[in-house]
């Protein structure tokens, strides 16, 4: 059984993204994702400081696609998911 749970809003640290950017495909969609919301959220995941991702306008955007980018890349399928706080978002659409 695989259970995926998303975190909430405080989750986000400089640079989280940077190690997960390895993974074929995910730099693509998060910049796709970037271009749609007008928000550089491959920036905010690798450069960034620990005030600019505390922002709710960005830390919330940033913490759900993440979330969706990584879940999409590993071709998980997860037979429970659960999330806290924003994470329900990442939760409700998986």
């Amino acid at each position: 059984m695989l259970v995926l749970v998303a975190p909430g809003q405080g989750a986000q640290t400089p640079g989280f993204l940077t190690p997960w950017l390895e993974l074929p495909g995910l730099a693509d969609r998060l910049s796709a994702w970037s271009d749609l919301i007008g928000l550089d959220l491959v920036s905010y995941g690798t450069t960034a400081d620990a005030d600019e991702i505390r922002d709710t306008a960005v830390a919330q955007p940033l913490l759900v696609a993440a979330g969706l980018a990584v879940a999409e890349v590993l071709g998980a399928s997860p037979d429970v998911v659960a999330g806290h706080s924003v994470g329900e978002l990442t939760a409700a659409a998986l």
